[in-house]
């Protein structure tokens, strides 16, 4: 027998909506259809996938196409790419758009989470989640874009999908506020990475179902210094790292890690707060159902008003209720 003949490994595939091909870009991948049981390929790679490609899988109900695994990298980086262009093409529906911001958005948020992390953000995911917060800006800053993205919200719990809802509504609370866009940027990435450093807690701790013994708890509440700690090294103002560190902060100062209180919590912080409190409690989680919006919002305005800034919260009503997303 031939010792260099060796068993050829299994090829990957991972399933991606049509939608997230752009017509007329360039993709260093190929694109399958699973037909018949099998992988046929339907685009090579260095091929553009045209208007005319995206119209026959339309046509055919063909809700997903395939690239192999070992070309995941590419992929990624062509989504990237292409991003900002496709989110401010107003010829494309804004449905569309919304649909590729929230797909694009995943790609890195997923990446970044699952993925084992050391101990600091690498610096080329830092470099692609800040390209998602400058590209997804412009985009939810236009009119009908919250209400066209709010379909695709998940309500059920994943860090990376909460890290996401978070950014979206406290963006679009941000642009009811006077600040300029350095500032909304800055506070959009703190809002982006509000909990990176769950990261670092125990899966076992983060999934639990039931409730949380006292030093379970403790654990979870060290993820704020985990999520500046591991961007440390990082370029982030601080306006960043008050996002990522002060987001459970109180306006009571029965909050964590500081015991802040009043005017010493930044307002970009308590937009965050209220965004993460409200996303928590519309989402299916290992140890509560998910409450509908009203329900949450009854919550947060009768038992956690010491907490929270009551202004914030009105503008954080009027905006969801503008999305009708009540």
């Amino acid at each position: 027998m031939d010792t260099n003949l060796r068993a050829a490994r299994p090829v990957s595939y991972f399933p991606v909506s049509p939608v997230m091909l752009f017509p007329e870009a360039l993709g260093d991948f190929s694109v399958f259809l699973w037909q018949g049981g099998d992988f046929v390929l339907y685009t090579k790679s260095g091929h553009k996938f045209t208007l005319k490609h995206r119209q026959v899988l339309h046509k055919n109900g063909i809700k997903e196409v395939y690239i192999q695994g070992s070309e995941r990298p590419q992929y990624e980086k062509y989504i990237e790419l292409n991003l900002g262009s496709i989110l401010l093409d107003e010829n494309l529906p804004i449905e569309v758009r919304s649909e590729v911001f929230y797909e694009a958005s995943t790609v890195v948020m997923q990446d970044v989470f699952e993925r084992k992390l050391p101990s600091a953000l690498r610096a080329r995911h830092f470099d692609r989640i800040s390209e998602i917060v400058k590209n997804s800006i412009k985009f939810l800053a236009t009119d009908s874009s919250l209400s066209a993205v709010a379909p695709f919200i998940s309500h059920d719990y994943k860090t990376y999908t909460h890290c996401m809802h978070v950014f979206i509504y406290s963006v679009a609370v941000f642009q009811t506020y006077d600040m300029d866009d350095n500032e909304i940027y800055e506070c959009g990435l703190g809002a982006l990475l509000h909990d990176v450093g769950k990261a670092k807690i125990p899966r076992r701790i983060l999934n639990k179902r039931g409730s949380l013994t006292r030093a379970e708890r403790e654990i979870i509440k060290e993820h704020p210094i985990h999520g500046v700690s591991m961007c440390a090294h990082l370029p982030m103002t601080q306006n960043t790292i008050n996002c990522i560190l002060f987001h459970h902060e109180k306006l009571d100062g029965t909050g964590y890690p500081a015991g802040l209180k009043g005017d010493n919590i930044p307002m970009p912080v308590r937009i965050i707060s209220m965004s993460d409190i409200y996303d928590a409690l519309t989402t299916e989680r290992p140890y509560a159902e998910a409450m509908q919006p009203y329900e949450a919002l009854t919550l947060i305005r009768h038992d956690m008003r010491d907490g929270v800034d009551m202004n914030v919260f009105k503008r954080f009503v009027a905006v969801l209720s503008g999305a009708d997303m009540l």
